[in-house]
């Protein structure tokens, strides 16, 4: 959008230092010790939070020090990616206007659950950027900061004297994270924008759906993830940039380019063939079989051969051999072309067996099939729990809570989850404190209205 505690166990690209150190006041007080995720293995995290410094963890991005100016979720998520492998992040919000993402989905007990899993990792305290002293403190924080994630529409920091002058100003070294719906300039920069609107306008909801049917969108933030991924990577190639010229950066992403990426060859398509793909729904235009087909005992389950070994594999299994002799079969897309014949076979097979047999055969085969998973399946599957891929996370508001882990595993330096999401302004005096700020001039700052 463009807007205005625990164990977990890891997986890093190299920070670089800071320009000027945060303090290594003790933890926060709340916020326990973690466990690191790792690779199967003996070796452990070279440090732990309390030894890192306030924020901190021990993965390879410790020393890193991140402000999360954002919203709603491809800036906010991109801080949490680096403050899971041991980015120091604070989350500024709004004193009266938090992150919306506190309060989207379901709730227990009056807290968002959303907020718990975006929040993690994050010291978080209230700023309002458009008062005097919101923006003096703001460039007070800026000059302890390697990285600023910010997604206001283009034109709102230099409102505020906030611009990237400014920001330079105060750190030379400081890189600039800048997402927006649409980039910073060009015709449609200053309009607000959400990720769905990139889903629409990158071309993915027009080969999404059925062929008779609707473009479809994804019932989740699919956008804004790809975006968080890429400007994460993209935070990571500014700070290697910055080894070598010795300065910061600015990082200017639209949500609506990187999934016009990793849609593929389409712009290629049509600028060389004039093609434009049409919806398929589970079919695939390169390849067959591809889809899903309902078990016997009532199981969805997909299938995919996109090697011709696997659809040779598959149409065996299913009794069905003849059909590698016809010359059709030979490449993807002349399967594909007979889509009908290949979900035929595959469908009627799968049909007559329950899903647990569909999928030990398919293993004995050694052909590719998976069940269609709810997150009731994912909670319970043997390989997330081997992969500690949910991890239960410690929190002192709603107890032991489980959440995706960091995102991979590293064997010398992994990340880990030392807190999930901490209510609004938690920490804004002890940040505040570590700046060097006295205790009249925080009070001043609240009788401004900048707390």
């Amino acid at each position: 959008m463009t807007a205005g505690a625990g164990s977990g166990s890891g997986r890093s690209p190299q920070g670089a230092e800071r320009t000027a150190a945060a303090p290594c006041d003790p933890e926060p007080r709340s916020a326990p010790e973690e466990t690191p995720r790792r690779a199967p293995g003996p070796t452990e995290a070279s440090a732990s939070p309390s030894a890192a410094g306030p924020g901190q963890g021990p993965g390879p991005l410790r020393g890193l020090r991140v402000l999360d100016l954002a919203t709603l979720f491809a800036g906010p998520l991109t801080a949490t990616l680096l403050g899971d492998f041991g980015a120091e992040v604070v989350k500024v919000e709004h004193p009266d206007r938090p992150d919306p993402s506190r309060g989207h989905g379901p709730a227990k007990d009056g807290i968002g659950l959303w907020w718990k899993l975006l929040g993690r990792n994050k010291r978080t305290m209230t700023l309002d950027l458009s008062t005097p002293g919101g923006r003096d403190t703001l460039l007070r924080l800026a000059a302890t900061a390697d990285v600023i994630v910010e997604n206001f529409r283009p034109g709102t920091l230099e409102k505020w004297g906030l611009g990237w002058p400014e920001l330079s100003a105060a750190n030379p070294r400081l890189i600039l994270a800048r997402v927006t719906a649409f980039g910073q300039h060009g015709p449609y920069a200053h309009r607000p924008g959400f990720g769905t609107l990139a889903e629409a306008m990158s071309g993915f909801a027009a080969i999404t759906g059925e062929p008779d049917g609707p473009p479809t969108l994804p019932p989740f933030g699919l956008a804004d993830s790809i975006a968080a991924l890429t400007c994460a990577y993209a935070v990571m190639t500014a700070l290697a940039g910055r080894e070598r010229t010795g300065h910061g950066q600015v990082v200017d992403l639209a949500i609506v380019e990187p999934i016009l990426t990793v849609l593929g060859p389409h712009p290629l398509w049509y600028d060389q063939l004039g093609y434009v793909q049409p919806r398929t729904g589970n079919r695939s235009t390169n390849n067959a079989p591809r889809n899903t087909y309902r078990s016997a005992d009532g199981r969805w389950l997909a299938v995919s051969a996109s090697a011709q070994s696997i659809a040779e594999r598959v149409v065996r299994l299913v009794g069905r051999p003849e059909l590698i002799a016809e010359p059709w079969f030979a490449t993807g897309a002349g399967r594909a072309r007979h889509a009908d014949v290949l979900d035929e076979a595959v469908g009627g097979w799968i049909a007559r067996h329950k899903a647990e047999e569909v999928v030990a055969a398919f293993e004995d085969a050694e052909a590719a099939v998976a069940q269609v998973y709810d997150v009731r399946d994912v909670m319970e599957d043997p390989q997330f729990a081997a992969l500690d891929t949910v991890t239960e996370v410690e929190d002192p508001e709603l107890g032991p809570l489980r959440m995706q882990n960091v995102l991979f595993r590293l064997s010398e330096t992994p990340g880990g989850i030392r807190w999930a999401g901490r209510p609004h302004g938690a920490d804004t005096d002890e940040v505040l404190t570590e700046l060097g700020l006295t205790g009249a001039e925080i009070t001043a700052l609240r009788t401004e209205g900048a707390l």
